[in-house]
């Protein structure tokens, strides 16, 4: 699926997806997503694609993406990118350059997918960017897919690290590999702590591991890394417990922030779907939701850090009278109204107000819930905060 450590305009890791509501997180996502068939024709084609390119999916899907959005000077490298990918050689962070229906140029730094079905045959490829544009202020969110979660989190701008119950390590993704200099092959089933942990240490992130393992994850902790050349890379990480379909806890996986070059650090969100309740509980971005009475049914800790109202106090309150300033109500009513009517809004602006009556401005994305039946089940916002923005 997003922010904290930098403050505000560059909020740390944006969408956690989630599983039922997938299809709606990624049309929604603040990250470009695109795709294409294996004859090279649009696919998929998110609102923020959309948005970018000024083409809406009803006039990107069926045409040949090279040939209809790509600038024409890096047409044969970008074909050169599908074709690798389409033969199961992906690409990560590769700069292409988009032409809009107005004519206009946006630059992409896109990680390109190779897309499988459930035989393993390989019958596209996924595109999922980050708009460099505007640099300063670009937002680097990436949004997970379910079928391609293992390409996601291998390719991810993130690193991902992961441990066993014993403490050795199961889960090394590139971003890792390259930020440490070793492998997967080198690190896969070497002990975490004592292989790659400084050992002054050793002892506290010993004691977070130990708590993710008994159910207790940990949010931004900040540890170093012992590199392959000895020197130390600053992780700041969400540790979080792993469970198996039966829910038995069976490890811990590290979503990290390499915070060594701040300035220039990498703000990926990686998505696990059996992992998603905790992710969201522990996201960085505000994320809440209400039923289809409009009571709040989701409240994560970093809604709860924003407003001062526990998840305990929140639930089954009304959102719009109990935490929204009067002057907004009525238009915040008809935007969640709308949602419940399957009509999504993007980048609205509404202010909550907080326990010690301050007010806190969020950027909402509001999206309908729906059940397996897909019925409307309720509206979940994703949100930033811009109050320092």
């Amino acid at each position: 699926m997003l922010q904290d450590v930098t403050e505000a305009a560059q909020h740390d890791r944006a969408v956690a997806a989630m599983a039922n509501e997938l299809r709606q997180l990624v049309d929604t996502a603040n990250a470009p997503i695109f795709g294409i068939d294996v004859y090279g024709n649009v696919n998929e084609w998110n609102d923020k694609t959309a948005e970018i390119t000024g083409f809406t999916k009803e006039e990107a899907f069926n045409k040949p993406l090279v040939t209809t959005f790509i600038v024409a000077s890096l047409r044969q490298s970008v074909q050169e990118v599908l074709d690798n990918a389409l033969k199961g050689k992906e690409t990560s962070n590769y700069e292409l350059e988009f032409r809009t229906k107005t004519n206009e140029v946006r630059y992409l730094l896109v990680n390109a997918t190779t897309r499988r079905d459930a035989e393993n045959n390989i019958v596209g490829v996924v595109g999922v960017a980050q708009d460099v544009t505007e640099a300063a202020k670009h937002d680097r969110a990436v949004a997970a897919m379910a079928n391609e979660l293992r390409q996601l989190i291998d390719t991810a701008n993130a690193p991902i690290f992961g441990i066993d119950v014993d403490g050795d390590v199961n889960e090394w993704n590139e971003k890792t590999a390259e930020i440490t200099g070793f492998t997967k092959e080198e690190a896969f089933d070497k002990p975490l702590i004592s292989t790659f942990i400084v050992p002054s240490l050793r002892r506290s992130v010993q004691e977070v591991l130990d708590n993710a393992l008994r159910g207790k994850g940990t949010s931004n902790y900040e540890l170093e890394f012992r590199t392959k050349s000895n020197e130390i890379r600053y992780l700041l990480v969400n540790a979080t417990t792993r469970r198996d379909a039966e829910n038995n806890i069976v490890g811990v996986v590290g979503v990290a922030q390499d915070v060594t070059e701040a300035a220039q650090h990498d703000r990926a969100v990686a998505a696990m779907a059996r992992e998603l309740r905790q992710l969201v509980d522990t996201a960085n971005a505000p994320i809440f939701g209400i039923d289809v009475d409009g009571n709040v049914n989701e409240w994560n800790d970093k809604t709860a850090e924003i407003t001062g109202f526990t998840k305990e106090e929140a639930f089954n309150k009304p959102l719009v009278s109990t935490f929204i300033v009067p002057s907004l109500r009525q238009s915040v009513q008809e935007v969640l109204d709308n949602a419940l009517k399957g009509m999504g809004t993007s980048n609205y602006e509404l202010e909550f107000r907080t326990k010690s009556n301050e007010i806190r401005y969020l950027l909402v994305n509001a999206t309908t819930r729906r059940d397996a039946e897909n019925n409307i089940v309720g509206v979940v916002g994703v949100a930033q905060d811009v109050t320092e923005a």
